[in-house]
């Protein structure tokens, strides 16, 4: 098991996902957090800190990690990867464990990604599984839970979260972060994985994490994830012109993304909102098919959900 939790929120969830392997005796979990050498503030301290990272982010250009207690040449049968999104990409630590000497561990074993997330993540799955595929790892499931609360409220309450530490109710907004009960929910991934692993599934590289509700996409998302993550490349790409985290240099256009940023909310996301459902019921065929794929390789059905809800 392969982490980074900069909030604690998904060592929660991971924790819930294998409780039920450690409770097994054919089954044998080693966990590896992934540290970076420079740590991330949680909270976040300024709001310029936090948005100095995004151009990092997006090109996924990573970042120095302490080493493993672990080795590079260690043997899995496999291996979960469970990861945050930061700007509809990976976490810069996740990525720094990419670019690393530890990826090797990856190398021709099947994986399962295990994302907890605000509630976009399509983008940021997309560039790891290119990532995995470089690798020569097979991605078999993938798993994601998002916070509670619609799109609308945890634009709030997420980087209320982030910059204050704060999740709790608040002006009739709901706690920020994945709902509890879906923590423990999680649970139900790691008893259908026991039995495969007890049969030696994995070996067949296929979905072990099928039928139990494992992804559910919004389709109204999908446009507007692609629309986010292009808007980050272009401005990503200007603000590495000026040089790198933590460059004074960076300030002036950081500054013009932030109003950008605003003004794109304002009026670009509520005009998506409004055309977006028309496109989608002409092209409904289409739409479907492009979730369908994004939900792969686990999917949403929900067949097993009654033999696993422990």
């Amino acid at each position: 098991m392969l982490y980074y939790s900069q909030t604690g929120q998904l060592t929660s969830v991971v924790n819930s996902f294998t409780d039920p392997l450690l409770k097994s005796d054919e089954v044998e979990v080693v966990y590896q957090k992934v540290e970076p050498k420079t740590p991330y503030p949680f909270p976040w301290k300024n709001k310029i800190e936090f948005f100095d990272i995004f151009p990092e982010s997006v090109y996924m250009d990573g970042c120095e990690i302490k080493d493993f207690e672990i080795s590079e040449d260690e043997e899995f049968d496999l291996v979960i990867l469970a990861y945050t999104i930061w700007f509809l990409s990976p976490s810069i630590p996740i990525t720094g464990f990419l670019n690393s000497k530890y990826s090797k561990l990856l190398k021709d074993k099947p994986v399962i990604t295990l994302i907890a997330c605000r509630n976009m993540w399509i983008m940021a799955q997309e560039k790891l599984k290119k990532r995995l595929n470089e690798l020569g790892a097979t991605l078999i499931d993938n798993v994601v839970l998002i916070d509670q609360g619609s799109s609308m409220a945890t634009f709030i309450t997420t980087p209320r979260w982030m910059w204050t530490g704060k999740k709790d109710t608040f002006l009739g907004f709901p706690r920020a972060g994945i709902s509890p009960d879906e923590i423990t929910r999680a649970s139900r991934f790691g008893y259908a994985l026991k039995d495969a692993l007890s049969s030696d599934l994995e070996k067949e590289k296929k979905s072990l994490l099928y039928g139990l509700e494992a992804v559910k996409i919004d389709e109204k998302t999908i446009s507007v994830e692609k629309v986010g993550h292009r808007s980050f490349l272009i401005w990503g790409k200007l603000v590495r012109l000026f040089g790198t985290t933590g460059d004074k240099m960076r300030l002036p256009i950081l500054g013009l993304y932030f109003l950008f940023l605003l003004t794109a909310i304002g009026t670009i996301v509520p005009i998506l909102m409004l055309v977006k459902p028309i496109i989608r019921a002409v092209n409904r065929k289409n739409v479907i098919k492009e979730r369908e794929f994004f939900e792969r390789p686990s999917g949403r059905g929900s067949e097993r959900l009654k033999e696993y809800n422990e």
